[in-house]
């Protein structure tokens, strides 16, 4: 995995989508810290790497979720208690 900062991508571009190829993914940095990934594609893959991409971002926030419950012990809550949650939820939003 390659890091390239953001002075780069703007500065020497084409040379970078050389090594994107080589690479596959370049992690690109501003002042010491990742803000994105560039991922090598192609017309064919497109939709799955996309749709791939898309999952595993679901899944990430799905286990941080989870995570987080755990940690305020909600995942001992009962069914009913589940849908109580819920429904004071949707009561709010309505509210507001």
């Amino acid at each position: 995995m390659k890091f390239i900062t953001v002075r780069d991508l703007r500065g020497r571009t084409s040379g970078l989508w050389n090594e994107l190829k080589r690479q596959r993914e370049l992690i690109v940095t501003s002042n010491g810290k990742p803000v994105a990934i560039l991922s090598a594609t192609d017309a064919e893959s497109l939709e799955t790497s996309l749709r791939d991409l898309r999952r595993c971002r679901a899944a990430n926030a799905l286990s941080s979720l989870q995570q987080q419950a755990a940690q305020r012990g909600l995942d001992q809550l009962a069914p009913r208690e589940v849908e109580e949650e819920i429904q004071a939820f949707r009561k709010n939003q309505k509210a507001r």
